[in-house]
């Protein structure tokens, strides 16, 4: 067993869900989209540099899902660095649970990251201007009761249908770990520059994914949130951060092998990037 590889996962996905979801959290109504996008990619590229070369800084189940299928790493370390990933994003969420609780009561914290779902039709959203003491105002001009979803959580925004979220995670997972199968493929890959590749997708498929469910493209990122969310509302599409992710990871990692004129590629060298 290599502690050192799951530590590591562990750790750059603590990372990736403080800073990542913190900059949604704690200055998404000052950066929007685009900045936390692109908070996402700067978080991911700083991990590729720094855990790169010790576990391949995977930080999410579904690229460990491609690697896996790819051939690139066995069952064993599949497993465990899956359950690294979960863990690791856990206690990032909970650090980031911290920080909110630790927030003044007298001058309140103007956190961002908060989605308003419909307390009587389970995974509906509203728009935070409809949305006052607790009650939003529905479009035909009824009032209704409003839980609020924090800490970045991953839920259907308003007007998004649980199909266009599923669709969007299986596309836009497919995409970045495509990428990242491209990028450090040991043949045609392009070694220390994939981080900057594999960073700048992410960002990119973020700034796109944000406003359908908050983006998830990692199911780890969607659980650790979701944990400190404590209603059912937050668990009632978290489905979706699965199965999207796992379905378009093994889509990309299917057309990499097609791609790779149908050649598995061989096992990355222990100084080059996995992610």
């Amino acid at each position: 067993m290599n502690i050192q590889k799951y530590f590591a996962e562990g750790i750059g996905t603590m990372f990736l869900v403080l800073l990542a979801c913190g900059s949604a959290v704690l200055a998404g109504p000052s950066i929007g989209v685009l900045g936390i996008g692109l908070c996402f990619g700067l978080v991911l590229l700083c991990l590729c540099y720094a855990i790169g070369n010790i576990s391949g800084c995977h930080v999410n189940p579904a690229v460990s899902f491609a690697m896996f299928i790819s051939g690139r790493m066995e069952l064993k370390d599949f497993v465990w660095y899956v359950i690294a990933q979960l863990i690791g994003a856990t206690v990032g969420a909970w650090f980031l649970w911290l920080l909110v609780e630790f927030s003044s009561d007298g001058f309140p914290y103007n956190f961002g990251g908060i989605t308003y779902l419909i307390n009587d039709t389970i995974g509906v959203a509203a728009p935070a201007d409809a949305v006052a003491g607790g009650m939003a105002t529905l479009p035909d001009g009824t009032r209704a009761a409003v839980t609020e979803v924090q800490y970045a959580a991953n839920v259907l925004q308003p007007g998004a249908t649980v199909w266009m979220a599923l669709i969007s995670e299986i596309v836009l997972t497919f995409l970045f770990v495509f990428v990242v199968l491209g990028s450090t493929d040991s043949k045609k890959g392009y070694g220390k520059f994939a981080g900057l590749a594999i960073g700048l997708a992410l960002g990119l498929v973020n700034i796109v994914g944000i406003p359908v469910d908050n983006c998830s493209v990692n199911p780890a990122r969607s659980f650790g949130p979701a944990i400190f969310n404590p209603n059912t509302l937050t668990w009632c599409n978290f489905w979706i951060m699965v199965v999207g992710p796992c379905v378009g990871a093994m889509l990309a990692a299917y057309c990499w092998r097609i791609c790779n004129f149908g050649k598995q590629s061989a096992e990355l060298d222990s100084d080059q990037f996995d992610v």
